[in-house]
């Protein structure tokens, strides 16, 4: 399956250091320019959005889900999408967190694997 109009986007992912509090357990550090990767035949779909507000703190989540072609495609919880841009400046374009683990379904008659469905988030305020 491909998608005709589709566009490349960037994966970016944080390396892990020690936590300072605790050693023995890795955290994520700043994004990592050699780990970004471009994934190609992307698209980005709005899904909802919705306000949440504290108080002291309004905030605005837009949800947003990122579609590819490639089911296995090298993405995680916790990595950046970024839309627009370029892949050497981290800081251009739309960066979107992924804040659950992508599952590609399976159709259980075929076994066909058509693409893979990545939720995203772009928290504002």
């Amino acid at each position: 399956m491909e998608f005709t109009h589709g566009e490349t986007v960037f994966r970016d992912r944080s390396a892990t250091t020690a936590d300072p509090y605790n050693p023995s357990r890795q955290v994520r550090a700043e994004w990592d320019p050699e780990l970004t990767i471009e994934l190609e035949q992307a698209f980005v779909a709005t899904s909802s959005s919705r306000a949440v507000a504290t108080a002291t703190r309004t905030q605005l989540f837009t949800d947003k889900s990122l579609y590819l072609t490639d089911p296995d495609a090298d993405v995680q919880e916790g990595d950046r999408i970024r839309t627009g841009g370029t892949k050497e400046d981290l800081d251009s374009g739309t960066a979107y967190m992924v804040p659950a683990r992508p599952i590609a379904d399976t159709s259980p008659f075929t076994g066909w694997r058509p693409v893979v469905e990545i939720p995203l988030e772009l928290p504002e305020g």
